[in-house]
C-alpha cells in the first residue's frame, strides 16, 4: 500500500488487489489512508463516516474518542433495512443503499447515547484497523 500525503489529489488507497476504492479522486486530509470504500474511511488519525448527517455531511471520529467496536449481525430486526438514520433513537446509521445486501454491522461506542453504526464493505478490515488504533 502506498501512503498518501496531505494535500495531494489522489485515488483512494487500498491494499493491492482490494476492491475498496473510491469512485473519484479526493483531497486527503491526513497522511495515510488505511481503508476507503467510498462510505467509510480509516486514516492514520480517525474514522470518517461519509453521509452521516441528514444534510449529507461526514462525521469524523478521532480514534482516541472510540471506546470500543462491536460486530453485530444484520437482520431485518437489527438494521438490515435501515438505509439511513435511526429506528430506535440509539443506533445512527449513515446512508448506505447497499446495506440490505450486507450481513455485518459495526457499532462504534463513543460513550454517548447515540451509537454510530456502520456497514463497511469489508467489516473485518475496518474492525481490525479500529482495534489496532483504539485504547
Amino acid at each position: 500500500m502506498t501512503p498518501l500525503h496531505w494535500g495531494r489529489l489522489v485515488e483512494a488507497a487500498s491494499s493491492p488487489g482490494s476492491q475498496h476504492r473510491a469512485s473519484k479522486p479526493r483531497l486527503v486530509d491526513n497522511e495515510t489512508v488505511l481503508y476507503d470504500d467510498g462510505k467509510i474511511v480509516c486514516d492514520d488519525r480517525s474514522l470518517v463516516i461519509r453521509t452521516y448527517y441528514l444534510w449529507g455531511a461526514a462525521k469524523t471520529i478521532p480514534y482516541s474518542a472510540i471506546r470500543s467496536v462491536t460486530k453485530r449481525p444484520l437482520t431485518g430486526v437489527t438494521g438490515k433495512w435501515r438505509i439511513w438514520g435511526s429506528g430506535d433513537f440509539v443506533h445512527w446509521w449513515n446512508l448506505d443503499t447497499k446495506r440490505p445486501s450486507k450481513n455485518t454491522a459495526l457499532m462504534i461506542d463513543l460513550g454517548k447515547r447515540v451509537v454510530p453504526t456502520i456497514t463497511p464493505d469489508d467489516p473485518d478490515a475496518v474492525e481490525r484497523i479500529l482495534s489496532e488504533h483504539i485504547g
